[in-house]
Order: structure tokens, then C-alpha cells, then sequence
């Protein structure tokens, strides 16, 4: 299946990678907690223990890594994008339901595969309404 062309979303997951300045992380992680979850969080994340998602909000914790960070950065973005355009419970069920356009997984799984592109593309298909068929 062709994935959906994701320029309108493609600045790259990390926007620390093109210089722009965002949210620190420690706030991307208490938005997207308080959004869908510190289990979800943990899990696009690449952990187990949805108790990290609340170690790494806290000031003094130490923070998610690297890989960890540009996952929770790619979901913090597509969130605003499709909560902005969709409202925020059309957007935590786009995250959580299998999506074609992901091969049947959900943008949860596909984050923590690190398919940024795929869920870039997943996202705009969303958000222009387009069908796979």
C-alpha cells in the first residue's frame, strides 16, 4: 500500500533537528500524559513501566533518552495537529485503533517502531479525510 504524502506534517519528528525550539520535554511528556496516558506514553516511548512516563515529567527525573525523546516529540506534534483539526477524542482514538494506512497497527505501535514517516503520512491521510480505497 502507498502511504500518503506527508509534507504539510514533514519538518522532522525532532524539532531540535532543524534548530526550531518546542516544548521541553518534560512538558511533551505531561501534555501527552494528561492526553492519553502515562501507559501510552510509556509504550510510544519504547518502555514498559507506565510509571516512567510520571518520573520523566517530574523536574529532577532524569529524562527519556534520546530515541525516547524523538518518539514522544513525533506523537506531542501529531496530537496538536489532530486534536486541533479533530477534536481531542477523534484523536485519542486515531492513536489507539488499527490504521490502514500503518498496516493495520496503531499510530501507538507504529511511534514506538520509530515509523515516523508512516505515522506522519497516517496522520495527514486523517486529517484530509482520505480513504485507502
Amino acid at each position: 500500500m502507498n502511504e500518503p504524502d506527508a509534507n504539510a506534517m514533514n519538518d522532522d519528528a525532532d524539532p531540535s533537528a532543524t534548530g526550531a525550539t518546542g516544548p521541553g520535554i518534560r512538558e511533551v511528556v505531561r501534555d501527552l500524559t494528561g492526553h492519553l496516558g502515562p501507559t501510552l506514553v510509556a509504550v510510544m516511548a519504547g518502555h514498559r513501566d507506565p510509571g516512567i512516563a510520571g518520573q520523566w515529567a517530574r523536574d529532577a527525573q532524569p529524562d527519556p533518552g534520546r530515541s525516547a525523546e524523538s518518539r514522544l516529540r513525533l506523537a506531542h506534534r501529531v496530537w496538536a495537529v489532530l486534536s486541533a483539526a479533530e477534536g481531542d477524542e477523534v484523536a485519542r482514538l486515531w492513536f489507539l485503533g488499527a490504521n490502514p494506512w500503518l498496516d493495520g497497527i496503531s499510530p501507538v505501535e507504529a511511534i514506538a517502531q520509530g515509523r515516523a514517516q508512516s505515522v506522519l503520512g497516517a496522520a495527514q491521510a486523517m486529517i484530509e479525510d482520505r480513504h485507502t480505497g
